[in-house]
């Protein structure tokens, strides 16, 4: 067997663990500092809207041996608005100018083929209105809501509705991370970014889902034994899935990551780009807030019940009593050794 799949059995069994439910304040607290940063990111610098949100011309040249600089600067002395260039894999560029009617978009053509050094009727143009980017971003909304509310309604009856609350603060966590990652860095928001937001949603769903039915699976006649809290069962969920989480993400994110480094760095690739680019974030993110985010929240909200609350009390007095007689406390496992250890110190 190789190292991983033995690392993955082991963690299967509880023979060895991290302690993700002890330090979960750890990560609470890293989401929150991000959360934040996001959210002022946004406040102050917005979203870098593309041409679709914003309305304006999109010019394609033939192959050209001008620079993406220059082209730049000619298009935007031509037009007097910023402008964005691309260049495409054939050796071509795609010229982005926001604010454009038609006649403007003429003038700005010719203007284009005559510092280029090209024939103007070889220059496509086409115009974009405002509109149509609304249209997309309203059923993009739509579509998000009747999602959320829909895997809500799910997890609640398929699971309970702690679960369908930690997974929707998931999913709300993940989007506002994208979102403040492209607001930071000045990603350009385009109809394939929406497309990339709303597929995202399915990933990061889904290893929340995966350690959910372990959980489920692990507590069922929790209250009939003294040997584990359900924060120590959640903790063996988590682990217990945990090499089959890293590897369905890294599956995931390689050919994710071909088509925006390859595909989009050296192809220039436009739209596919832009996919790519919102889920090689999002499914990092969705991985991330799986593990150390939704299932940690289901374990807090658990612990609140006084069934579970009466629970802890008998497991703990069963240690305590177990060690003052200096008896094995029977965890049977690093895990449990490591959890109890959290445990005592909350």
């Amino acid at each position: 067997m190789s190292k991983l799949g033995d690392l993955g059995a082991r963690l299967h069994r509880g023979e060895v663990g991290y302690d993700f439910i002890g330090n979960r304040k750890i990560w609470y607290g890293i989401s929150i500092l991000i959360t934040i940063t996001a959210i002022v990111a946004l406040a102050v610098r917005g979203l870098n809207m593309g041409i679709e949100f914003q309305g304006g011309a999109v010019f394609t040249t033939p192959k050209t041996n001008v620079s993406v600089t220059q082209a730049q600067e000619y298009a935007e002395e031509a037009s007097g608005h910023d402008a964005i260039v691309q260049e495409l894999g054939s050796g071509s560029l795609r010229i982005q100018v926001g604010g454009l009617d038609t006649q403007k978009s003429d003038q700005v053509r010719a203007e284009l083929a005559k510092d280029l050094n090209v024939p103007e009727d070889k220059i496509a143009a086409e115009l974009v209105g405002p509109s149509w980017g609304e249209q997309i971003a309203t059923k993009a909304w739509t579509g998000l809501a009747v999602f959320m509310i829909l895997v809500v309604i799910y997890l609640a009856i398929a699971f309970e509705w702690r679960m369908a609350v930690a997974a929707l603060i998931a999913l709300i966590h993940d989007l506002t991370i994208t979102v403040g990652i492209y607001s930071l860095v000045g990603f350009e928001v385009t109809v394939g970014t929406v497309i990339g937001l709303l597929t995202i949603l399915g990933y990061s769903l889904y290893d929340t889902v995966v350690v959910f039915d372990s959980l489920k699976e692990q507590t069922k006649g929790i209250t009939k034994q003294t040997r584990w809290t359900y924060s120590e069962i959640a903790n063996r969920s988590i682990n217990g899935t945990l090499v089959r989480s890293i590897n369905t993400t890294v599956v995931a994110l390689l050919p994710v990551a071909g088509l925006l480094f390859i595909g989009g760095g050296v192809l220039g690739a436009g739209m596919l780009n832009d996919i790519s680019l919102s889920l090689f974030v999002g499914l990092a993110a969705g991985a991330y807030s799986s593990i150390f985010i939704a299932t940690p929240l289901v374990a807090d909200l658990k612990e609140r019940e006084p069934a579970m609350k009466a629970l802890k009390k008998r497991v703990l007095a069963k240690r305590a009593a177990a060690a003052a007689k200096g008896e094995s406390l029977d965890e049977g496992s690093d895990l449990a050794e490591g959890a109890l250890a959290g445990e005592a110190s909350r």
